[in-house]
């Protein structure tokens, strides 16, 4: 991390021994390290001038964080509004491989706590917030996703996620938490793939005009942020 964050604060790739002596490492363990961070792609080994800069790997990190903070501001205080629709719990997640990666959680006054904590990750498929971005995803990219999950099924899954799609939002009854339910809509780009999922939790037994007043409250924020965001949806 000391290596990333040294390449990350100059310009130019540098020699091993600067990162050596900057960080007052030991030669071999420089070495070492170094190897490892450019096999992982996280650092470019420029053989040419023995030197050495951040990698593709550090890049995409670093444009994921880009991408993923103006979500976590622009979406924070709606979700607060709709989570207390209904007593619950918002989130904001977005697709990681097969699974889903929470990236906040809000809490109404008095909600339960939940395993859906930021940094979890769940499997997509089995999530309403998986569902409804699985459900804008090319059919191999549902099925890649799907298989590496372990899930079988596949069939019935397609079939709900035609139905996500025609509706706009999906909802799931116990299936992460007994006791506990949610419904989710979508953030899509400006290509109108899937970049994250807005969702709130909520006991089950909630009135269901609280429940539909959420899901109507969760479409206004899903295109809101995507107009704010990607400039392609209706305010």
């Amino acid at each position: 991390m000391e290596i990333l964050k040294l390449l990350s604060t100059i310009d130019v790739p540098i020699s091993a021994a600067r990162i050596q002596g900057e960080l007052n490492l030991p030669r071999s363990s420089t070495y070492h390290l170094l190897a490892e961070m450019v096999d992982a792609g996280f650092v470019a080994h420029l053989p040419e001038h023995k030197t050495y800069g951040l990698g593709l790997a550090a890049y995409s990190m670093a444009s994921a964080y880009v991408t993923q903070q103006p979500l976590v501001r622009m979406a924070t205080r709606d979700l607060e509004q709709c989570a207390a629709l209904v007593g619950g719990s918002g989130h904001l997640s977005r697709m990681a491989g097969s699974e889903i990666l929470y990236l906040q959680e809000v809490r109404a006054v008095g909600a339960t706590s939940l395993v859906t904590e930021v940094g979890v990750r769940l499997q997509a498929h089995k999530t309403a917030s998986g569902r409804v971005m699985l459900a804008h995803l090319p059919d191999a990219e549902v099925r890649a996703a799907f298989d590496t999950a372990g899930g079988s099924g596949f069939a019935a899954l397609k079939k709900r996620l035609s139905l996500v799609a025609a509706r706009g939002w999906d909802q799931e009854i116990e299936e992460i938490t007994r006791g506990q339910a949610s419904v989710a809509a979508p953030i899509l780009d400006h290509l109108d793939r899937p970049a994250a999922a807005v969702a709130v939790t909520y006991p089950v037994g909630t009135p269901d005009v609280k429940v539909d007043a959420a899901i109507r409250a969760l479409l206004e924020v899903s295109d809101k942020v995507a107009a704010k965001m990607y400039r392609n949806r209706k305010k």
